[in-house]
This record gives C-alpha cells, structure tokens and sequence, in this order.
C-alpha cells in the first residue's frame, strides 16, 4: 500500500495501516460498537502488545485463545468487548492462513470483479455483507483495488461524494462528516422503531435481529 490512511487519526497507527493489508482488515472487522478511531488504532495496539511493529497472520493465529484474550484485554483495551474479538481476530487470522497463505492482500490481488471481491470478503470471519461492502469501497476508494464492477458491488458505499463509513474518512473533517451521518442514521432508526416503521435507515441494512449493521 502506498496511500497514507488516516483512519486512526493517530499516526503511528495509521502507518502502520497503510502498509499492512493485515491491519486493515483487523481494523475493520474491529469496527463495531465502538468509535472508529479505536478500532482502527487496535491493529497497532495488537503489534506493540506481540513485540513487533507489523501483524503477522500466522503469529496471531498460533497465539493461545486465553493469552491472545489477556493481549487485547489488558489496559487500554483494544475494543470494548476485547474477550470476544480476540476471538474474531484470530478465526480471521486462521482463514487467511488456511486460504490465503496469511497473504491478506491475496484476499484481493487477483480478484477479477468487484463480485468475485466481495463474495471473498463476505467468506471471511467476521465480514458480514454490509462490512464487507464497506471494506470493498476502501479498497477502491482509497487503495486503488478497483475490478469491474466494484462500485456496484459496494452499494451505497461505492459512490462518490457520500460520507457514509470509513471509505470516505481521509482526515479530520471527513471523520466529522461520516459521524454526522451516522448519528442521523441512528436517529431515523429509531423514529422508525418508535413508528413502528419496518425500512432500514439510509445506507444500512437490516440484520436478522432487526438493527442496523454497522
């Protein structure tokens, strides 16, 4: 990778984003029920913690489940549920060694539609369909991975000049855009709820317990 992520808004992390396709994905399979920057910033809380400056796929799923679980647990946490996404973490980890050699970049070097791209993002642990669309519209908003068709397979995230997710944060001022626009998601979620409404808010998709995904 050689474009500069500022998804952390911290900048040892955002480096270390920027040159790990691993991290990225951690990141992102880390952002849920907690502030992006956090998520994104747990990639390189991870690192510190095993001793290194970059993750290594087969390091991190070699790990003992107690012993990676204390690593994310310890203060300050890397999530807020830190016991259950070390877990997350690591399946992720194993399915990149099963599949991919540990190569996370692999998971789109070769992809050869923006269909094929997002069936192997939705196969991964953790990568629901929404996540998964969102982490397509990185790749080609942001990181230049662009096969045909990646726009349509990204959804609403594949757009242009939208500020829906973590696709379209380059800085401080596109964060405060993305935030706005999920705060008002979550607002119009719950007008719909308190209206007895059944649609999903802007952009989002419905999971099977009814709430959007994030």
């Amino acid at each position: 990778m050689d474009t500069t992520l500022r998804l952390a808004q911290q900048p040892e992390a955002d480096a270390l984003l920027s040159r790990s396709p691993l991290a990225t994905l951690i990141g992102m399979l880390l952002d849920q029920q907690i502030p992006m920057e956090w998520a994104f910033t747990g990639p390189y809380t991870i690192a510190q913690r095993m001793g290194g400056d970059d993750l290594d796929a087969q390091a991190v799923a070699a790990c003992g489940p107690e012993a990676f679980a204390t690593l994310l647990s310890a203060k300050p946490a890397v999530h807020r549920y830190p016991g259950a996404m070390a877990g997350r973490v690591q399946q992720l980890c194993r399915a990149l060694v099963d599949h991919y050699g540990g190569d996370a970049a692999a998971v789109w070097r070769d992809a050869r539609s923006g269909e094929e791209l997002l069936g192997r993002l939705t196969a991964l642990p953790g990568f629901g369909m929404q996540k998964a669309q969102i982490f397509l519209a990185l790749l080609g908003k942001q990181l230049g991975v662009r096969p045909p068709g990646w726009r349509e397979a990204a959804g609403p995230y594949g757009e242009d000049g939208c500020y829906r997710s973590v696709a379209d944060i380059t800085g401080s001022e596109s964060l405060e855009r993305v935030r706005a626009y999920k705060q008002e998601a979550k607002r119009a979620a719950k007008a719909a709820k308190a209206s007895g409404a059944a649609s999903p808010p802007p952009g989002g998709r419905r999971t099977q317990g009814g709430k959007p995904e994030r």
